[in-house]
């Protein structure tokens, strides 16, 4: 986690919310200030023009996960759950899907997270990445925000879009999967 300083992108700077941050750190035995751990990264980076556009002008407190596995990212979830609890906040989760397999595999592969993030169920999409071997690569993040939404009384889950690269190049040989969901209340 970083929890001081900005982020700059073309769109300006983004401050960390350090107050935030701190609460964080009190929740959770796992999550701890690594700045280096951004250095590789790019899931959150490529969020946030996004989130500059829609809504100008907010603070962040990036977390990059390392160890994705159920029970870190249900401490990582409850944490974040705890330490916005009385706040206004937004928890952004990013991943792609499925990596470099044919498009009917990738569909398939990737309907089975898509549903488990639909069903609001951290430990189905756990499994599914696990038993099916999905190369989706954010999926720990992806279970933190499912934990977190549930104890804020999150009621249901939504697909905005599903695609892959195959339907935007139209080479189906070796696609990579793209969904927005959004949790509901």
């Amino acid at each position: 986690m970083m929890g001081d300083g900005s982020w700059e992108t073309p769109l300006g700077r983004v401050r960390l919310d350090t107050a935030l941050a701190k609460e964080l750190l009190e929740y959770s035995e796992i999550i701890d200030y690594d700045h280096t751990a951004f250095l590789r990264e790019h899931s959150i980076e490529v969020q946030v023009p996004f989130l500059q556009y829609i809504y100008g002008e907010f603070n962040l407190v990036p977390i990059c996960m390392g160890y994705q596995d159920l029970e870190t990212s249900r401490e990582v979830g409850e944490a974040i759950h705890r330490a916005t609890e009385d706040k206004n906040v937004l928890v952004v989760a990013s991943t792609d899907l499925t990596h470099q397999e044919r498009q009917e595999s990738a569909n398939r592969k990737d309907r089975l997270v898509i549903d488990a993030i639909l069903g609001r169920d951290e430990e189905r999409l756990q499994r599914a990445v696990s038993e099916h071997r999905i190369t989706t690569c954010g999926y720990g993040p992806v279970s933190a925000a499912l934990v977190a939404s549930k104890l804020a009384g999150a009621s249901g889950a939504e697909l905005l879009s599903y695609y892959t690269s195959g339907d935007i190049v139209g080479d189906y040989s070796a696609v990579v999967g793209y969904a927005a969901l959004k949790i509901t209340w």
